[in-house]
């Protein structure tokens, strides 16, 4: 028989009256140090060195694997919300510092006195590029979370398959995107704090420190975007791919019939280098796997960015509904409409240049030779 087999190894044996009996065979004999995550300790095990550890068998021999991944998918899912969260503390933290670091006069004042940084152009890039990326990760998060609910408790069984499906596809792009991204957001909160974000004192740093994690375990963000582009599109030709993007397009129509010409306009577009990005994939794949590979992850940045826009226009057109309700907190519902504006004329025109590095870039990666790097 092949495949792995999964065991618990504990520390101390149980006797058969349910008391604790004799110490296993079992040592943490060293803590590693590490960038980030001090909070967490990784550990090095010994099993076994003074005649053998007791382990018990968990399931069937040989079947540890899927055990593994049945943890796992639920575990990515909650390590794309960590980089999302992450990546949420350190905004917050930017914000707090924005509005109280006061230093230069406002471009175009004649007044000299200086104002809140919150008050300069790239300041409030920065902060908006942080907010509407991580208002796009937390919807696209509880929308997976939401697939993820109906594919086990659906009563009808092509709904719970169809939601399964949806949550193959959009668990490698939740957990890879949210935590790549953790990596930029976090980096740009301690650009808010200047040379502060530098020094230990202010905090910020451990989110930056912290977040670079993320992208690595429970399957790096390579590992997901190979998932992704094989076993999660490939292998379904594209279908669940395209039902997404066919809902993104339906969201886009809705946009411009509300009035929002950049939105929809820029949605669609992303949508469309989306599908062209989908459509290499399933030339390549089956006969030149390195091509799709050489592009995989890009490709997972792009279906974030879309998938992300996508969820933003969904909360703008709702906000816009109960905008003039009675008793709504109107400066919330426009802080959404904004958020999702900034993301689809700054994070959605990336695509294009995403989808250009996946379909004619491919070669480039593969091309030069092992002994020149």
């Amino acid at each position: 028989m092949k495949g792995i087999s999964l065991f618990i190894v504990p520390k101390f044996l149980v006797n058969a009256d349910g008391s604790l009996g004799a110490r296993n065979d079992v040592r943490c004999v060293s803590l590693e140090h590490k960038l980030g995550i001090h909070g967490s300790p990784t550990a090095v095990m010994s099993f076994g060195d003074n005649g053998g550890a007791v382990g018990y068998l968990v399931g069937e021999a040989n079947k540890g694997l899927g055990y593994m991944f049945t943890m796992m998918n639920h575990a990515r899912l909650g390590v794309g919300v960590e980089g999302m969260s992450v990546s949420e503390r350190a905004y917050q933290k930017a914000v707090e510092y924005a509005r109280d670091r006061v230093q230069s006069r406002a471009i175009g004042s004649p007044d000299p006195a200086g104002v809140a940084i919150i008050k300069h152009p790239d300041i409030r890039r920065m902060l908006m590029t942080m907010r509407s990326q991580i208002e796009a990760q937390r919807a696209l998060a509880f929308y997976t979370a939401a697939a993820l609910d109906r594919a086990s408790r659906h009563p009808v069984a092509s709904e719970a398959a169809r939601n399964q499906a949806l949550v193959n596809f959009l668990i490698p792009i939740v957990k890879g995107w949210n935590t790549e991204q953790a990596n930029e957001l976090t980096s740009l909160a301690v650009q808010v704090h200047g040379g502060m974000g530098f020094i230990e004192e202010t905090g910020v740093a451990q989110y930056y420190r912290d977040a670079r994690i993320t992208a690595i375990y429970e399957g790096t963000t390579g590992i997901q975007a190979l998932d992704l582009i094989g076993r999660k599109t490939f292998s379904e030709g594209g279908a669940t791919a395209r039902a997404l993007l066919e809902e993104a397009r339906a969201t886009a129509d809705k946009l411009a019939a509300a009035g929002y010409a950049s939105m929809a306009r820029n949605l669609q577009q992303a949508a469309a280098e989306a599908e062209r990005c989908v459509a290499f994939i399933l030339g390549s794949f089956g006969t030149q796997p390195k091509l799709a590979a050489a592009g995989s992850v890009p490709f997972l940045k792009l279906m974030g960015i879309v998938l992300g826009g996508w969820q933003l226009g969904r909360a703008a057109l709702i906000a816009r509904e109960k905008l003039g309700e009675d008793g709504v907190d109107e400066d919330f519902l426009k802080a959404k409409i904004t958020t999702a504006r900034f993301f689809a004329e700054h994070l959605l025109p990336q695509v294009g240049g995403l989808a250009a590095a996946i379909v004619d870039g491919a070669d480039s990666v593969l091309e030069l030779d092992d002994t020149l790097f």
